[in-house]
């Protein structure tokens, strides 16, 4: 028995974004699972915008976005012999990523996140953060920044060779 079947990446078409597919991708493959890819377009962000002879064009332009970034997924999959679905949603982002995962009983969802924290993330908003405490289907989170606290370098030094991080504050003991 395999401990995933369907395998959910949500994907927002950027390069940094390709991280988290990769990672999907590799671990559909050792597990054998099958892949969903999924764009939301967020209606919300759109929706407060006046109304003009070329509003017609914006949602056009939004799902011919969603169409070229699940199909990115569908393309770095060629390689691999993972069976690829795709999907685009039009909505709350959190809300339409867990309403696929729950509705489509996926296994996992391997999503990116930014890694923000403080007042950008208050102001912001995460994504991320609203998929892992609504969704009742696992959430693994990657990070998109490329600012992976413990990467493989620090991993093998003692805590006594440890760099202390840019800000000049000592990291704390125990941090993954």
């Amino acid at each position: 028995m395999t401990l995933y079947d369907r395998v959910l990446v949500p994907t927002d078409g950027s390069a940094e974004g390709k991280r988290a597919v990769a990672h999907a991708l590799d671990l559909a493959s050792v597990h054998g699972a099958d892949v969903h890819a999924l764009y939301v377009v967020d209606t919300a962000s759109y929706a407060g915008m006046p109304m003009e002879s070329s509003w017609e064009g914006v949602g056009d332009l939004l799902r011919d976005d969603a169409n070229e970034a699940v199909a990115e997924v569908e393309s770095l999959a060629a390689e691999t012999d993972l069976d690829i679905e795709t999907a685009v949603a039009e909505g709350s982002p959190s809300k339409e990523i867990i309403r696929y995962a729950e509705g489509n009983d996926c296994d996992l969802i391997v999503m990116g996140t930014h890694g923000r924290g403080g007042i950008d993330r208050l102001l912001l908003g995460s994504v991320a953060e609203k998929v892992v405490r609504g969704s009742s289907v696992p959430v693994l989170t990657v990070r998109l920044d490329g600012d992976v606290p413990g990467d493989a370098a620090v991993e093998s030094e003692t805590p006594a060779e440890s760099e202390t991080p840019a800000d000049g504050e000592p990291e704390a003991a125990g941090r993954s």
